[in-house]
């Protein structure tokens, strides 16, 4: 919106310019961290070097602006010598401008002036030294809070909430001119005799000297006349529309002309449209046409470039058309470049004249991973399989999501992936994104859906209790108390609402364990007696369960029920190989926690003789007929399998963290069992840091690898720097924390590598699916110095 000026602004006349030979420029990170590069030759990229970039030395102290003041860099409230990049002194944060003698900073309801001044401190001897510093000369009372300020000659322009006004700091002389405005002023400019003011409320003003009203926004004064629509542009609009289905996402027009088939598809539609066209004066007019439209930049864009060589990224277009294939035909470089742009799993071409046009969808990515539980899938090897993404990595795309993730000390669930589309599960409900372009697809509120592991710090997490939501074919299920929802994938639609098969008078009623696997949705009874967080009285992630059951994916139908003889651990169930595998072992009454409390801690580990001893259970995962049973020194208290060679794997839960463990995960020991009798194959006693991972013929964790069928040792090293979490893996590669986004790509042997400015959560945050690395914000409420922010997918460079 923009608004025009309602009162005369005096135009204050600026301080001398002086000349300014700039041969430093600075950038700061978005988040936590100070840099600074030197450019000798100014306009000359090539030659701009870096003089130093501190990413932890400074601990939380940077930000995303800053002022090159004296020889200092200030920067969130913080002076920093420009030389060396170290600390020198905290001023405060508010906001700050730099003047010839000093600067001038805003204190809440105040304006201070400062100047440089050279003063004698002792040093650590007692010896005096001059050090440069700053003195406060003028205090300005101010009658608001001052949100932003510029200086314009001896003149402070302060942005407040709902007001703009000018004070002269020179004389302090308080307020002398003032308007009232719409909202939060966050941002000021002032050039020519004109101060323009934005607010967060979206209104953009523009005072000056003169009292003639400006244009008001969308007015034909301001964009001029918006053009009548073309015939032929309208009806192809639509038929593209009606032949594809796609109405939302990312379009790319390929030799778009004036850009009227791109502006009518953003018309008919919600698709944001990239318009491609190598004449510049077709550019030009294009762009004009749009922008009279009030369309341009919002929805539609027009790029000068060729379009068999858009420089647009790969695979990301939900839609490709062609304005010039209405008329003629598409030259076989074009259809290689509409080819490369389309997005898998139903990315679709469609180009051609009226009523013939030809529609192009594109099937899923051959040799692309899915991620559809926790561990990657129901038999939790942790690894997807994936055999397209590989290191190094660079960045495919990156974007803010406005959807709440739990604190990464909450060890929360991993996000998921199954064709094409990630999803992600919030503090208040889910979301899906687009995979390949980071478009939201749906969201759907689900009031407090991981409340339990946002805010606490290293306590009962995902590892223990397993996630609360899964992928199964065409859906989503995900469960809260004794409810299971399924949500259609593609749309976000629920579509049918499951309860646990308990009678009415049942103490036990929340949905514990959850998978699917063929057309079969899993599920246990949790005990709710039976809690193990020793600071969080109230908490309800159940590691426990009382039964088991299967119910048909879409309907809910009861299949079978299972009765153990104790207690199923949720952590220690596995399917594969149409079999299910479970540990029904007595409770541990030490892992059970009656008196939590603010900074508890469990009991000491136990010793091997001090737990009870497990039974193995093998069944028929479409009936729930007992296989098999073994109840020969049975350790594990998690499970997983290899469907392929027919092994299932036992072992301890292992973490990288002392925080919360619970005392019968004793850890030490790893084997393999027969997965058709439950003989041992094999026993090894290991050092393991990380739940241990099937990647084809291996077992491997942080502290060893092993053969899955005989348990030999297997050459293997991770270099890890600091971080808790687990490794998530593919055919290629394995990802981890080391203190910022590790990997390790197996194809390459090049060693650890990182994706460095990026802190991922505590357990499995980033995974490597669909040709990708899919990673949500893992930072959720951390203020170390990390600087994206964001959630991105990553993939192979190119």
């Amino acid at each position: 919106m923009i608004t025009p000026a309602a009162s005369t602004w005096p135009s204050p006349t600026l301080g001398r310019r002086q000349k300014a030979v700039c041969r430093r420029r600075v950038t700061c990170s978005p988040r936590t961290s100070v840099c600074m590069f030197r450019q000798d030759v100014p306009c000359q990229r090539s030659l701009i070097q870096l003089l130093y970039y501190h990413l932890q030395k400074n601990q939380k102290r940077g930000g995303s602006w800053a002022i090159l003041a004296d020889r200092f860099l200030l920067n969130s409230g913080c002076l920093f010598d420009q030389q060396s990049g170290d600390l020198v002194s905290q001023l405060g944060l508010g906001s700050a401008a730099a003047l010839p003698d000093g600067i001038v900073r805003a204190e809440g309801r105040s304006l201070g002036q400062f100047q440089w001044a050279d003063v004698k401190v002792p040093d650590r001897r007692g010896e005096l030294v001059s050090q440069r510093t700053m003195e406060r000369v003028r205090l300005i009372d101010c009658e608001r809070h001052v949100l932003d300020f510029i200086v314009t000659g001896s003149d402070v322009v302060c942005g407040e909430d709902g007001r703009v006004c000018a004070i002269d700091y020179t004389r302090q002389q308080n307020t002398w001119w003032s308007h009232e405005v719409d909202g939060r002023v966050l941002g000021l400019a002032y050039s020519n005799g004109r101060l323009v003011v934005s607010t967060d409320r979206g209104v953009l003003y523009c005072f000056d000297g003169e009292r003639e009203a400006g244009p008001q926004a969308g007015s034909s004064e301001l964009a001029g006349a918006e053009p009548a629509p073309n015939a032929v542009d309208v009806e192809a609009a639509a038929e593209i529309i009606s032949r594809t289905g796609i109405t939302e996402g990312f379009c790319v027009d390929l030799d778009c002309g004036t850009g009227g088939l791109a502006l009518e598809l953003a018309r008919q539609s919600r698709l944001h449209v990239y318009a491609i066209q190598s004449d510049e004066k077709l550019v030009a007019i294009a762009r004009r046409r749009i922008e009279q439209a009030g369309l341009y930049g919002t929805r539609v864009t027009v790029l000068l470039a060729e379009s068999a060589k858009s420089f647009l990224p790969k695979q990301f277009a939900n839609l490709v058309v062609s304005s010039r294939s209405l008329t003629q035909p598409l030259g076989s470089s074009v259809e290689e470049e509409s080819r490369r742009l389309q997005r898998p799993y139903g990315g679709t071409v469609c180009v051609g004249g009226l009523g013939t046009m030809a529609v192009d969808v594109r099937s899923e990515l051959a040799g692309a991973g899915s991620w559809t539980h926790q561990n990657a899938n129901p038999a939790n090897t942790i690894c997807s399989m994936d055999e397209l993404v590989k290191g190094p990595l660079e960045m495919f795309w990156f974007r803010d999501v406005d959807f709440e993730l739990p604190n990464r000390h909450g060890q929360g669930p991993a996000p998921l992936f199954h064709r094409g589309i990630m999803v992600v599960g919030g503090v208040d409900g889910l979301c899906a994104l687009d995979a390949y372009n980071g478009r939201t697809m749906w969201t759907v509120e689900l009031k407090g859906n991981l409340e339990e592991y946002d805010g606490i710090h290293h306590d009962v997490g995902v590892g223990e209790t397993g996630s609360n939501f899964c992928i199964g074919d065409d859906s989503v299920y995900v469960k809260s108390g004794e409810n299971c929802l399924r949500i259609e994938l593609a749309t976000g639609k629920i579509l049918a609402e499951f309860k646990t098969p308990v009678s009415g008078e049942a103490t036990n009623r929340a949905w514990g364990y959850l998978s699917y696997s063929h057309g079969t949705l899993y599920g246990s009874v949790s005990n709710e007696e039976h809690r193990v967080s020793p600071r969080y009285e109230l908490s309800t992630l159940y590691t426990e369960s009382v039964s088991l059951f299967a119910m048909d994916g879409k309907t809910g139908a009861v299949k079978w029920r299972y009765q153990p003889e104790h207690s199923i651990r949720n952590n220690a169930i596995t399917i594969g190989g149409k079999s299910l595998f479970l540990v029904d072992r007595p409770l541990v009454m030490a892992d059970r926690v009656t008196d939590p409390r603010r900074g508890g801690r469990h009991l000491p580990l136990l010793k091997p003789e001090e737990i009870p001893s497990a039974t193995l259970v093998s069944l028929d995962a479409a009936t729930g007929e007992i296989r098999w049973k073994q109840a020969d020194d049975v350790f594990a208290t998690q499970l997983a399998v290899s469907e392929q060679h027919g092994v299932v794997l036992m072992n301890y839960q292992a973490v990288r963290h002392s925080f919360f463990k619970l005392p019968t995960e004793i850890g030490g020991r790893i084997a393999g069992l027969d997965a058709a009798t439950g003989r041992r194959l094999w026993d090894a006693t290991a050092n393991y840091k990380t739940r241990p991972l099937i990647r084809g013929d291996e077992v491997i964790a942080q502290g060893g690898a092993w053969e899955i069928q005989t348990g030999k040792p297997v050459a293997f090293e991770l270099n890890r720097s600091y971080g808790c979490g687990q490794i998530s893996a593919s055919a290629n590669l394995m990802l981890f924390r080391s203190g910022t986004l590790g990997y390790l790509d197996l194809s390459r042997q090049a060693g650890t590598e990182n994706y460095g400015g990026i802190r991922t959560s505590c357990w499995i945050n980033a995974i490597p699916a669909g040709g990708l690395v899919l990673v949500p914000d893992g930072s959720a409420q951390c203020n170390c110095s990390y600087q994206m922010q964001a959630w991105f997918a990553l993939r192979e460079h190119e």
